[in-house]
């Protein structure tokens, strides 16, 4: 008899040592830890407690790539078909990222016996992640950082709203400015370009360790050029280190760069009847569900619902597919560009030049530069999208009478922005102003603001199904019209006053 109770015992600690080493094996993937994370973890929790903690609540720390793709297709976040068996059952941690492809990032130095590289990019995520990295590469943004610095026409509004600004002469100058007053402005969103200038030796708490020197870093700006050569920044919506499908879907995070006045698309959202319902509900909502079911989940569009997420209705029928190229549902480019036309064919808008030579996509009476942009056929393709994504909440006379609203206001902001700049061309031609830069004058300013501000306004109100006075007195119509009422008021002081000092000669 104490023989067999001797058994038991041994048998009961035996397999309570089993469900222990389980349980412990569950608590953020512990048992599936690479070695080489390990080791980043054991200095790393000390040194940057807040990246470990937000790593280890994150379902990087909780799942292999292995588990993931065991999901069915509507239900997993993992796009690849094919992951390396190296990286396929250890949790994705700290070396699975900053470890992978050493030999194509300039930025790769020794560390600690590894070689390991400080910036992640949209390759390195494509392991795991292809279509969405494949995607996001034919994305406007992806390509934000050229569209701006390489565009000759946005280089000198760069110039004139960063650049110090001299009088020498009776006259005002503007400085290009520095790299520094670049990154912390216009290249916070558009992305800078991040290179590697040497590397140098630094005293840390472990000794003396050799680090690369990058300029351009930090930053995670959409169009962020990388060192190894890829285009964008994953952690614009999905933040280091715990990359939350939460904290992309939510309207705060697009804010960072969508607050305007340029691009007023948060400002609007927040006070339009959509806003108005997410404020309400947010905190009752899923924000985490894969795929993301209308009703159920959420009740009122985000940023995410209407342009990236994967949508579904409550019996599974999917209402839009998940992508990360924006504007597969967007059949109008309303931002950044004197006149709203049909989105461009390709992302490398830098790469489009209207008749007279300017990197723009229409020319500055309004003609489109139509073989550059998509098709009519396209348009009413990507119009579909949506208003599929609209129709699981309104009716569809609703719904189209919300799109005609829109392309109304597109045609009336267009005829509005044709009479301003008219008027400028007019200045320009009576030598009353200078067209070297569109951007360096009182006049051209007043000009500027007309179509990058006030009109964005109205035509983002009209988009996002209502802003209230963002479309009219804040930013919208009536400063609009109010500052074309300035331009002439000018052009006919200076008009007047050019005609008496020549007259007097």
């Amino acid at each position: 008899m104490g023989f067999v109770m001797k058994v038991l015992k041994s048998i009961l600690f035996i397999f309570s040592l089993i469900l222990f080493f389980a349980f412990n094996s569950s608590i953020n993937g512990q048992k599936k830890i690479s070695e080489q994370t390990q080791e980043c973890l054991d200095c790393h929790s000390d040194i940057h407690p807040g990246i470990v903690h937000q790593w280890k609540e994150s379902l990087h720390s909780q799942i292999t790539p292995a588990e993931a793709m065991k999901k069915d297709k509507l239900h997993r976040k993992v796009s690849s078909l094919q992951i390396p068996d190296s990286l396929k059952n250890k949790v994705v941690g700290c070396y699975e990222c900053h470890g992978l492809n050493p030999k194509n990032h300039k930025d790769t130095f020794e560390h600690n016996g590894y070689m390991i590289h400080v910036v992640v990019s949209p390759k390195d995520c494509a392991v795991c992640h292809k279509e969405e990295a494949k995607q996001y590469s034919g994305n406007l943004m992806a390509h934000a950082y050229d569209n701006l610095m390489g565009n000759s026409v946005y280089k000198q509004l760069v110039k004139t709203t960063n650049g110090v600004p001299q009088t020498k002469n009776q006259s005002l100058n503007f400085k290009h400015p520095t790299k520094l007053t670049n990154a912390e402005s216009c290249l916070y969103c558009h992305g800078t370009k991040v290179e590697v200038k040497g590397f140098e030796t630094k005293e840390t708490d472990f000794g003396e360790m050799e680090f690369p020197v990058l300029t351009g870093w930090p930053n995670q700006g959409v169009g962020r050029v990388n060192p190894d050569g890829s285009l964008g920044s994953c952690t614009s919506c999905h933040s280091r280190h715990d990359f939350s499908i939460k904290m992309a879907r939510n309207p705060a995070t697009c804010s960072e760069c969508h607050k305007g006045p340029d691009v007023p698309a948060y400002k609007v959202y927040s006070v339009s009847k959509h806003g108005n319902i997410y404020n309400n509900n947010k905190s009752k909502w899923n924000w985490e569900s894969v795929p993301w079911t209308v009703g159920k989940d959420f009740t009122a569009p985000t940023c995410a619902s209407c342009h990236a997420s994967l949508i579904v209705d409550e019996s599974g029928n999917v209402i839009a597919e998940r992508t990360h190229k924006f504007n597969d549902r967007l059949a109008w480019r309303l931002i950044g560009v004197p006149y709203s036309q049909a989105h461009p064919k390709i992302p490398e808008i830098s790469k489009i030049k209207n008749k007279a030579g300017l990197q723009l996509v229409s020319e500055l009476n309004g003609e489109p530069a139509k073989n550059f942009l998509i098709t009519p056929a396209e348009q009413d393709k990507r119009n579909k999208r949506m208003k599929k994504v609209c129709s699981s909440c309104h009716s569809s006379s609703w719904v189209d009478n919300h799109f005609k609203r829109l392309e109304n206001t597109i045609k009336e902001t267009n005829k509005l922005v044709k009479a301003a700049t008219s008027l400028m061309i007019k200045i320009w031609n009576e030598k009353l102003a200078d067209d070297s830069n569109l951007f360096d004058e009182a006049i051209e300013r007043e000009w500027t603001s007309i179509w990058l501000f006030y009109t964005n306004s109205t035509k983002f109100t009209s988009a996002m199904g209502g802003g209230g006075d963002y479309g009219v007195f804040a930013e919208g119509r009536f400063q609009a019209t109010q500052t074309l009422m300035k331009m002439y008021d000018w052009y006919k002081q200076h008009s007047k006053m050019k005609k008496l000092s020549a007259e007097k000669k």
